[in-house]
């Protein structure tokens, strides 16, 4: 077996991982990063889901590292990409125009983008990417991780990996049962938690639902895929709060539960600088078109594009039949989900209604090129929850609750290690229930969620924080998870400099003082200006 060894251990390669190792190697130290997928980058580029972002972000409210990748995804497009200059000269260039975020662009963008981030540390040797290997393996002493066995997708020798401090930055927390560390799953109870939006008993097993995003373009042609062996379950699915099947137009408005029929135009021809991307002022998801396009074919030179690109993230790919973490059939359940991906859209070029009255749109043609993929899906499932570790401060739906905290804001901690922005935004969920989404405040991510009860060197970095299953609603976005990932790398490296633990930090009050002037040094945001949630 090959053994190697580094200052830290980064297990997944998503944003929080990115973010972490790119934290520790400014600071000097060695890293090894781990990732399963052929991508780095998470839900950004394997899971294929463009960055969802609060209305300020491009004025405050994210890191400095995490505005670099998005001013490198623009730069990458005015330096490759065969822009027209009106698109070239937007200041905000959105080369989707999706309604979802002010930069929706093509998944590959972001992952050449990262590993231009991470080539310097690579050359000098002091970062080594171990892709795609996954845990399957831990060696613990008390409270400490002494190794992590590691296994390539494809088979072969296992390596392991020991370094005095390991980073969960998986998109399901699995180091945390791995390492014997503790974690909950799912929705907690009222009891446990005082949560207005949270049931009398705990419900380990009711989690969002997972998702198995896709791209696709119009053109001219019939580009119908072959009928999904499932499509028959899939066409006549319908969940008992959606007011239709699954396969439909309609659906519940997150917002308000009322049942809404969105729209569907291929290529309207709109105008990609008059898109208006807030989801403070409007959802976006009106036309599911350009709700997520993540190419408009106007922001380029004419002929480049044949058609825009649209990446299908919608409500009728929400798989609900069984959760994906700690339960023998996980595999089954993540091979359905891509199943019923493949029905939807069979389901959009056959039978689909169409806005002129017809059926079916046949000119829709998988883009899996985009996406990275053999069988033209996201490479990776678009996991909303994760394990969540017990931590020393667990964030609840009152902490940030506009409903509760009224024009107090969200809570302010001592500890704070950065800022976040998103509405409280759960998907109907494997115990059956509808969405659940809150208004929330500006909020503040505290350290004490980013360290265990116990453990004294594994520390997450992804969404396997100390939140809820409600507060994860708001927490799990990309630009949080790259903050959460880029504080625990600084804590590490914090730690190894001052010879001191994670525990001692929060709790020496000149430490935490010093920790945090690292993160303001590096550019990450502690507070908010005045501004009111939505």
């Amino acid at each position: 077996m090959v053994e190697i060894s580094a200052d830290a251990l980064v297990v997944g390669g998503g944003l929080g991982g990115v973010a972490a190792a790119l934290a520790l190697l400014r600071a000097g130290r060695s890293v090894v990063l781990t990732e399963e997928y052929d991508w780095l980058g998470g839900q950004l580029t394997s899971q294929a889901v463009p960055p969802d972002e609060h209305t300020w972000v491009e004025r405050f409210g994210v890191t400095a590292s995490y505005r670099a990748l998005r001013d490198g995804i623009r730069r990458y497009y005015r330096d490759h990409y065969p822009l027209t200059e009106r698109a070239r000269a937007w200041p905000e260039l959105n080369p989707g125009a999706g309604h979802v975020s002010k930069l929706c662009h093509e998944p590959r963008v972001a992952v050449a983008v990262i590993e231009a981030m991470l080539a310097p540390y690579r050359g000098s040797g002091r970062l080594r990417v171990l892709q795609p290997y996954r845990p399957v393996g831990a060696e613990v002493d008390g409270d400490r991780v002494t190794a992590v066995r590691l296994a390539h997708r494809d088979g072969g020798e296992e390596i392991t990996a020991v370094a005095p401090y390991v980073l969960d930055a998986t998109e399901t927390g699995e180091l945390l049962p791995l390492t014997g560390t503790e974690y909950v799953t799912g929705f907690e109870s009222q009891a446990d938690t005082g949560e207005p939006s949270a049931p009398a008993a705990a419900q380990p097993m009711n989690m969002q639902a997972v998702s198995v995003c896709f791209a696709i373009d119009h053109v001219d042609g019939d580009h119908t895929v072959d009928r999904p062996a499932s499509y028959d379950f899939w066409r006549a699915y319908q969940p008992p709060f959606w007011g239709d099947r699954l396969l439909s137009w309609r659906c519940p408005s997150p917002r308000t539960l009322e049942i809404v029929e969105r729209s569907f135009t291929p290529n309207p021809g709109d105008d990609p600088r008059l898109v208006a991307a807030d989801q403070r002022v409007n959802p976006g998801d009106g036309n599911l078109w350009t709700f997520r396009r993540i190419a408009a074919r106007d922001n380029f030179l004419p002929g480049a594009y044949d058609s825009d690109i649209t990446l299908v993230n919608w409500p009728m790919i929400d798989y609900l039949e069984g959760p994906v973490i700690d339960v023998p059939d996980a595999d089954r359940h993540l091979a359905a989900a891509r199943e019923l991906s493949m029905s939807v859209l069979y389901w959009l070029q056959t039978e689909a209604p169409r806005h002129d009255g017809g059926t079916g749109y046949p000119g829709l043609r998988l883009r899996g090129d985009v996406t990275g993929s053999a069988d033209g899906l996201a490479q990776a499932p678009y996991i909303r929850e994760s394990r969540r570790v017990r931590a020393l401060t667990t964030v609840t739906e009152q902490d940030l609750s506009v409903a509760v905290r009224g024009d107090k804001g969200a809570v302010s901690y001592h500890d704070s290690v950065g800022v976040g922005m998103y509405r409280i935004d759960l998907h109907p969920s494997t115990g059956g229930d509808n969405y659940i989404d809150v208004a929330c405040s500006p909020f503040e991510i505290p350290l004490g969620a980013l360290i265990p009860q116990r453990m004294s060197n594994l520390l997450p970095a992804c969404k396997n924080i100390g939140t809820t299953h409600i507060t994860n609603g708001a927490y799990r976005l990309h630009p949080v998870e790259w903050n959460v990932g880029e504080a625990a790398g600084a804590l590490a490296a914090f730690c190894l400099d001052r010879a001191t633990t994670p525990h001692a930090v929060r709790a020496d009050g000149r430490l935490l003082a010093d920790y945090q002037h690292r993160l303001v040094s590096d550019g990450v945001e502690l507070r908010w200006p005045d501004v009111t949630g939505y």
